[in-house]
């Protein structure tokens, strides 16, 4: 479908998976007076097939390893039932929240999953991942070639915690192609080495508001080291990458522009990926908000273009697609409302 946006304070043609200009004849012209266009949001961090559990666990916690044990202890059953839901489904499930709240990137942060090949909607970042040093001994050979590494780091408030970053500099991985996710626990001398190293921190900090009661230290968020934001899964986190920025946002540890650079140039930029651009000729990853991005919540997310497809809209939007809006339907993901373009006739939006 060649498709026209117009929003506020831009307009843009889309065509064959890249942004096109706004000229000429189109198949649908999508109009949103209040409305501004801006690249797609970068999520740093996820567990895409975790994202319909809810959360669980009975915190605070000295660390994840200490939460990971309670869960399976104590909530057996639950964890049971989450993993009953087919894996596509429970993959899509990440996806569509993440869609929902203008995320058109996102890191699935475990293995590498066949449904990402085959018309996944919207693009997951594959970089080289580790769960942690307590659940993975042999962690090296996660990260034997170069580009971006991410690993769960000093997640929790323990000495155990904070000896990890020291562990991790031992092993020669504490380099500038680090993302260190979480980071909640390093002490003063732990800060330093991850600042002298040049990696960057991949900050969720409502997931680790509910673990803990705290987050990363406001020394590790400073100027010079690199931020990138995460939603984390809902088994932890309060939501989606919107709900995640409000937060973070509320703690006042990152200026705006840094914030906004979390989910935008700097993640892309340390994920090694294409800069999000609303420049002609750019991959067509783009949403339009009725709100500013920082106070903005899924409610407020317009439309989402993902990959080139059309993937969320407001229903309200959707007479102007004519006969494409059979290639979607209506579903409702946390109370909102919307139309989604489907990757496949099963891809499923649970109601929560």
């Amino acid at each position: 479908m060649r498709l026209r946006i117009d929003a506020a304070n831009a307009s843009v043609g889309v065509e064959g998976g890249v942004l096109v200009p706004p000229e000429g004849r189109f198949d649908a012209v999508l109009r949103v007076p209040d409305g501004a266009l801006r690249p797609g949001l970068v999520n740093a961090h996820d567990h895409l097939h975790r994202n319909h559990f809810g959360r669980l666990g009975d915190p605070p916690y000295a660390s994840a390893y200490d939460w990971g044990r309670d869960i399976h202890a104590r909530h057996a059953d639950a964890i049971a039932r989450g993993r009953a839901l087919p894996r596509r489904r429970a993959l899509l499930r990440g996806a569509w929240k993440n869609l929902f709240a203008g995320v058109t990137a996102v890191v699935h942060h475990d293995a590498w999953e066949g449904d990402f090949d085959a018309g996944f909607p919207l693009r997951v970042v594959r970089i080289r991942t580790a769960h942690s040093l307590g659940f993975e001994p042999s962690v090296a050979a996660s990260a034997e070639s170069a580009g971006p590494f991410a690993i769960h780091l000093a997640e929790g408030v323990d000495p155990l915690s904070a000896g990890e970053v020291r562990e991790l500099e031992r092993r020669g991985l504490l380099t500038a192609d680090l993302l260190a996710v979480h980071a909640v626990g390093p002490d003063a001398d732990g800060i330093e080495r991850i600042r002298r190293s040049g990696a960057a921190v991949v900050w969720c900090p409502t997931s680790n508001a509910f673990l803990f009661g705290r987050t990363a230290p406001a020394a590790l968020l400073a100027p010079g080291i690199d931020v990138l934001l995460g939603s984390d899964s809902r088994l932890t986190g309060d939501g989606d990458l919107l709900d995640e920025l409000r937060a973070a946002r509320h703690l006042g540890l990152l200026a705006d522009d840094r914030l906004l650079d979390a989910v935008g140039s700097v993640a892309a930029r340390r994920l090694a990926i294409r800069r999000p651009s609303l420049e002609i000729g750019s991959p067509a990853d783009l949403a339009v908000f009725r709100r500013p991005v920082l106070d903005a919540s899924a409610a407020d997310v317009a439309l989402v273009v993902a990959n080139g497809v059309l993937r969320v809209l407001d229903p309200a939007l959707a007479p102007a697609l004519g006969g494409g809006k059979r290639s979607g339907r209506i579903a409702r993901m946390n109370g909102v409302a919307r139309w989604i373009g489907l990757a496949a006739p099963s891809s499923p939006v649970a109601a929560a």
